[in-house]
């Protein structure tokens, strides 16, 4: 069944914004850390972004620091990554990530394609 369900990809000129939600279908355990990873052609997977669970702390790759942001909305159980000053090396599949390592727990979103065109 689908826990983590990913949205806001899409195709963008350099210089231009997405953002990225991954909703939680309610069936993930709480608390756990949200995360982004990316997957560039011919690349492989790397960290991209993390938030915990009260969102008072984040963590970015130094790639995308200052231009991207991560945020949380436990609500709405929902986690954004709003993604300014794109350009082309941001090009990946963008996958989202829930997990509690204490619980064993690690649950993946299905991927959502970003495209920066020059």
């Amino acid at each position: 069944q689908v826990r983590l369900a990913e949205s806001g990809g899409g195709s963008v000129q350099a210089g231009g914004s997405l953002r990225l939600s991954c909703v939680d279908s309610g069936r993930v355990v709480r608390p756990y850390t949200s995360g982004r990873l990316r997957r560039g052609p011919g690349k492989e997977r790397e960290f991209v972004a993390a938030i915990n669970w009260s969102g008072t702390d984040t963590d970015y790759a130094n790639s995308v620091r200052r231009r991207f942001t991560i945020s949380r909305d436990n609500a709405k159980n929902t986690v954004y990554l709003q993604m300014n000053s794109l350009g082309p090396e941001d090009t990946a599949v963008y996958y989202c990530n829930a997990a509690n390592y204490g619980l064993g727990l690690d649950y993946w979103g299905q991927g959502t394609q970003v495209t920066v065109s020059s």
